[in-house]
């Protein structure tokens, strides 16, 4: 990628060199090893469990943060899946392979916490989408740390901060955020902890910690993937979706997932948004440069378009805050043990319990959705309606109109952690239409901006994830190694 300006991707020591083989060689390759038997899963699960003492474990060498508990039926679970493997049997195609998930996705043997002491003590069951993966013969290696209650508590929050697990650092850059809300496990792929990882997105939460960790995510269209079992925001826009180092490795989660195959290869028509941009100068330049590159190599790129930009976000979160009072509500009352049952119930557990919960934010949001009645409030309809009038209406089925996929930059590069001032964000509004309509997102790392990952959004019509991702693969082609390993710095430039 000569002609684009970029950093040169970094070639950093590994802070692990026993387990570096293994931990970034990809989920294809590692799949494809475990078949032929040169590897086993029990090698495999050892090696990162052993990176992770050192890389990720508070009293570690580096303390990221991104993992919030090891699953401890990992290793047997591994051996087992090596039995098979040797009896000539597979379950399916990500037999063996380990994969992290989201704490506030349950899973038995892992909290399911959502960041919060609130769910302490409260039995986790397998999630349907968890199920598809022990189906498909993966090893659930570990949960990791997240935003607590997924970002939606306060307007003051941190990215990647929650009760329960700290604040998750970014593998480039130390100080820097690793996104939210998913951000560990977006830091754990990056950081070379998992080769996979499933995270969940209302607005943003699996394309922001992808483009700030290098990485490949997808938040599939809503629906597509099953959320029984997920501690919730908001049914119209919560999705649970992967992320990966490479396309190739996101497309072999996703299919998984939402328990589809790709369609016979296609090449999707593309446009620009060049309304879309983060005002972050560099990574502004950096997108325009790179789909310079992808013109000349994909002349499917058709044409360029003026998308409305970022509205007044008080109706999507009206419709929010509105949706988490009922679905949060539902799933507490639903879920096993003793505990809060509601999201009053939480507000009040949060007030007795400050020292844990409130040490550096409130809960203004929580407070505020308490005050809405929900979907029977006098807001909510009227918020959806001018919603979904904005988000499909002005901007997704115009921009999309005689094309499949729609380009914008996602995020500039990632901001410093503060825990007293909260997030300081460059983003283009290309999340925010995706998240209200429903519909899926992705992202595909662009390069380097003052040596940390920024990355490119795409965006489709409902059920385009594998057109999203062909248009993905073609991005990462014409960027190939401009991102690299991460080199733990303790601090970023600038």
């Amino acid at each position: 990628m000569s002609d684009v300006a970029a950093d040169r991707a970094p070639s950093p020591p590994d802070p692990h060199p026993a387990s570096s083989s293994l931990a970034w060689r990809g989920a294809v390759a590692l799949g494809d090893a475990l078949a032929r038997g040169d590897l086993r899963s029990t090698d495999l699960v050892s090696s990162l469990v052993e990176r992770a003492a050192l890389i990720d474990e508070p009293a570690g060498v580096i303390g990221l943060g991104a993992w919030a508990a090891l699953d401890p039926a990992a290793m047997a679970v591994a051996a087992e899946r090596d039995a098979e493997t040797r009896a000539g049997r597979s379950r399916g195609p990500l037999h063996g392979l380990p994969v992290v998930i989201k704490d506030n996705i349950e899973a038995v043997g892992l909290p399911g916490w959502a960041g919060s002491s609130a769910l302490r003590g409260r039995p986790s069951r397998d999630a349907p989408l968890v199920s598809r993966l022990r189906a498909a013969g993966a090893v659930i290696l570990a949960s990791t740390n997240l935003s607590q209650w997924a970002n939606i508590r306060s307007s003051s929050s941190t990215s990647g901060y929650s009760a329960t697990g700290g604040l998750v650092a970014n593998p480039y850059a130390l100080d820097r955020s690793a996104g939210g809300s998913s951000s560990g496990s977006g830091a754990a792929v990056a950081a070379g902890l998992a080769p996979l990882a499933v995270g969940t997105e209302t607005d943003g939460s699996i394309v922001c910690p992808a483009s700030l960790c290098g990485l490949v995510g997808i938040k599939p269209t809503v629906g597509a993937v099953p959320a029984e079992h997920v501690v919730p925001i908001s049914a119209s826009q919560d999705s649970p979706g992967p992320l990966g180092r490479s396309v190739a490795d996101v497309r072999l989660l996703l299919r998984v997932l939402t328990g589809t195959a790709p369609a016979a290869p296609s090449a999707p028509r593309l446009a620009v948004a060049t309304t879309w941009r983060t005002g972050h100068d560099a990574t502004d330049a950096l997108f325009d440069a790179v789909v310079a590159q992808l013109a000349t190599a994909h002349p499917v790129l058709a044409r360029a378009v003026a998308v409305p930009g970022q509205v007044e976000q008080d109706d999507e979160l009206t419709v929010l805050l509105a949706e988490l009072v009922d679905d949060l509500s539902a799933y507490l009352a639903g879920r096993p043990g003793a505990g809060v049952r509601s999201l009053a119930d939480v507000v009040a557990y949060e007030d007795a319990h400050p020292e844990i919960e409130m040490r550096h934010f409130g809960h203004d949001l929580f407070e505020r959705a308490l005050t809405t009645g929900g979907r029977a409030g006098p807001l909510y309809g009227p918020a959806r309606e001018r919603n979904l009038a904005w988000a499909r209406g002005a901007c997704l089925e115009p921009a999309l109109d005689q094309v499949e996929v729609l380009l914008a930059p996602a995020y500039g590069p990632a901001w410093k952690s503060d825990l007293v001032l909260g997030d300081r964000v460059a983003a283009s509004p290309a999340t925010m239409p995706a998240a209200i309509a429903g519909w899926p997102i992705a992202t595909v790392p662009l390069g380097l901006v003052a040596g940390l990952p920024v990355g490119a959004a795409l965006l489709g019509r409902p059920g385009s994830e594998w057109q999203l991702l062909e248009a993905a693969g073609w991005i990462e082609d014409v960027v190939a190694g401009a991102v690299g390993r991460p080199g733990f710095t303790p601090g970023g430039r600038g």
